[in-house]
């Protein structure tokens, strides 16, 4: 198993990336630039549009395709011709905010029923401590009627990607990297270092490199949880919370976090694994489930910020229409998954608001399919109401007067901006911000 990384660099043999959205196919494509690669998904309707060099998830440049020795696949038998499998599928929660390891252990068993001898298994997939020894190893050992060690070797290299960021990219990141033991360490440092400019850091057990991931998320969660109650506060006392941050941030050591709503498929989920793990251990987390609340209010909190307004207006709420600008889960992606924009619309709808949503980088098919909701392409001009839940850049530029022709020149218009675009920018409409 030593000359794994020789193997891979004179295409005796392969590497395979299993699950190919935001994460797996950009780790794909750029290994696919300097060794063989087998992708493999199993959604045939993705796999044939990056048979045309299209990416799904909208996040790649036009080029990324070019010069790539790759062959994407929905067939896991293509998986044999790799030594080196990367699983990068998602890890979700459940509707009770349980993991959802079903993916994940659907990928690994796929994996497991190739598995040869002299194979390398890494897991890039975001998952609580323990995961990829005590869960994942056992269904490739069950699979293969292989020994991991004896036969084939394992790791954990947690995926850092920031959907929407062109400046830390997944080369431009130091990318943690672990092993089953040290000859496992360093072929998988090896490898990873092919492709990663900004070198590799070693974690010293599987489960450290785990923890660091989970750990990465679950501090930006309760640091924007801790904005966002400041919010809430200060918007009793009448104070803009970004005014206050902007005061606060000219000292050296603040740290600049900023309320908002939290959701997507990192931050608004990674969280719940750390807890899940934690009960096992006896261990209720106080200030990570505390954070969670927050978080996950904010949506319906602002939903009633807003109805508050419309009927301070003198407005018949269950006769008013609200234009929602963005359903994104953050800005400049096409990214819905855990959107918590959709808690700020199904709140208003609670209340017999009329509710319109647009967005120009979600796609209407998946919104529909995933929330039930129709996009549309904003032609009225009587709305009593504009949210604009996501900062895109087509949005940066709107003025007062834009947002006016919405609400018909109505002077008793409400906006909410959810992300503080336009503080100070607005004198005639009723502005409400976090």
């Amino acid at each position: 198993m030593h000359n794994i990384y020789q193997r891979l660099l004179t295409k005796e043999t392969g590497l395979s990336v299993i699950g190919l959205g935001y994460v797996g196919l950009p780790i794909a494509l750029e290994f696919a630039g300097k060794i063989k690669v087998t992708g493999f998904d199993i959604n045939t309707e993705r796999v044939a549009m990056m048979r045309k060099g299209i990416d799904p998830s909208k996040e790649l440049l036009p080029g990324a395709f070019e010069g790539c020795d790759i062959h994407f696949t929905s067939d896991p038998e293509d998986l044999r011709k790799a030594s080196f499998h990367i699983i990068g599928v998602p890890t979700p929660i459940d509707d009770h905010n349980l993991p959802d390891l079903g993916p994940l252990f659907a990928a690994t068993k796929t994996v497991g029923r190739i598995l040869k001898k002299g194979d390398y298994v890494v897991f890039e997939s975001t998952v609580y401590p323990g995961c990829t020894e005590e869960d994942c190893v056992p269904i490739l050992e069950k699979e293969s009627g292989l020994k991991q060690g004896k036969d084939f070797k394992v790791g954990f290299s947690p995926e850092r990607i920031n959907p929407g960021d062109k400046v830390n990219t997944l080369t431009t990141v130091t990318k943690v990297v672990s092993g089953n033991d040290d000859e496992a360490l360093d072929n998988i440092a090896n490898v990873y270092s092919l492709i990663v400019e900004a070198g590799v850091h070693r974690a010293p057990t599987i489960k450290v490199a785990e923890a660091a991931k989970i750990i990465e998320n679950t501090q930006r969660d309760v640091n924007i949880a801790l904005m966002n109650e400041l919010s809430i506060i200060f918007n009793r006392m009448n104070i803009n919370t970004y005014d206050v941050l902007k005061a606060a941030g000219t000292k050296w050591n603040f740290l600049k976090f900023y309320p908002g709503l939290v959701g997507g498929h990192c931050i608004g989920v990674d969280p719940y694994y750390l807890v899940y793990k934690a009960k096992e251990y006896r261990y209720h987390p106080q200030v990570i489930n505390s954070g969670r609340f927050v978080n996950d209010s904010m949506g319906f909190y602002a939903a009633k910020q807003l109805v508050k307004r419309l009927i301070a207006a003198g407005k018949n709420v269950l006769q008013t229409k609200v234009l929602v600008m963005g359903i994104t889960f953050k800005e400049n992606v096409s990214d819905i998954r855990n959107s918590r924009v959709v808690d700020l619309i199904s709140e208003l709808q609670s209340y017999g608001v009329s509710v319109d949503v647009t967005d120009p980088y979600a796609d209407s098919h998946e919104v529909m399919a995933e929330y039930g909701l129709e996009l549309t392409e904003v032609k009225r001009d009587d709305y009593d109401a504009v949210v604009v839940a996501v900062s895109h850049d087509a949005y940066l530029s709107y003025t007062e007067e834009n947002f006016k022709k919405f609400m018909g020149n109505n002077t008793q218009g409400i906006l909410v901006d959810i992300k503080g675009i336009y503080r100070s920018k607005i004198n005639n409409l009723t502005y409400w911000s976090f």
